[in-house]
């Protein structure tokens, strides 16, 4: 349990400083880009101290000033604090809108864009999510999504959620397919205990909507490029 603790530790030693000082600077100044940049230090560091490692690979490197949305599988509780940090500029993110009522981690998101999402399967929540994803969109922040909605229990592929790319296709902006995996192995679903490791992180060159005549045909592609990242195991998850 000692990387956990250790993870735990500094997270709380640098985290309670950041938001005693960042969330008042924050509603002071109106821009959050200090703050932002402050978590993701400390989420790095975080990492660094319990021996997470990280290996990156970027197919085409990001274009200074472009907004792109970011879709990655998701394997593990880990997956956010190493992918997160690695995103040039800021990122809003898909979040459970549980999360949102978090004390001081909700107001944060909520400070930071973050989209809620409601698990009802309703289409009106959908619309709404795709509706607040699109405006942040438009103000000069990415969008980050985990495609599959939830952790994947054994590490394959699980089916992708519709709603990111019903906000690729209506925006128009480019989608780059992110692969993760070896954090799996290091904090499993159900289990707070980590595991140092090395993470690996593959940014696939991005995709245009435009040249997708459908939905599904943008989501197939995403979907065999994240594969084309990730071990022959995970591609297939049997049960789905």
């Amino acid at each position: 349990m000692l990387p956990a603790l250790t993870l735990l530790l500094v997270y709380l030693i640098l985290g309670i400083p950041a938001a005693l000082v960042g969330i008042p600077w924050t509603l002071a100044s109106r821009n959050i880009r200090f703050v932002y940049g402050w978590t993701m230090w400390i989420m790095h560091a975080g990492l660094r101290a319990a021996g997470i490692g990280i290996e990156v690979v970027w197919r085409v490197p990001p274009q200074p000033g472009k907004r792109y949305i970011f879709l990655s599988n998701h394997v593990s509780n880990l997956d956010p604090p190493v992918l997160l940090p690695l995103l040039p500029g800021r990122t809003s993110v898909f979040v459970k809108r549980s999360l949102t009522k978090l004390p001081v981690l909700g107001y944060g998101m909520k400070l930071g864009d973050f989209i809620p999402v409601d698990r009802d399967g309703r289409v009106e929540s959908a619309k709404e999510s795709v509706t607040l994803a699109a405006r942040v969109l438009a103000s000069d922040v990415h969008i980050t999504s985990f495609v599959e909605g939830t952790r994947s229990q054994n590490g394959r592929l699980l089916p992708f959620k519709k709603g990111p790319f019903y906000l690729a296709m209506e925006t128009g902006a480019p989608v780059v397919p992110v692969s993760i995996w070896g954090t799996e192995t290091m904090m499993k679903k159900g289990s707070m205990r980590i595991y140092p490791g090395t993470a690996h992180v593959t940014f696939h060159a991005p995709l245009d909507p435009k040249e997708y005549a459908t939905r599904e045909d943008l989501m197939v592609a995403v979907r065999s490029a994240v594969e084309s990242g990730l071990p022959e195991w995970m591609w297939v998850d049997p049960a789905t």
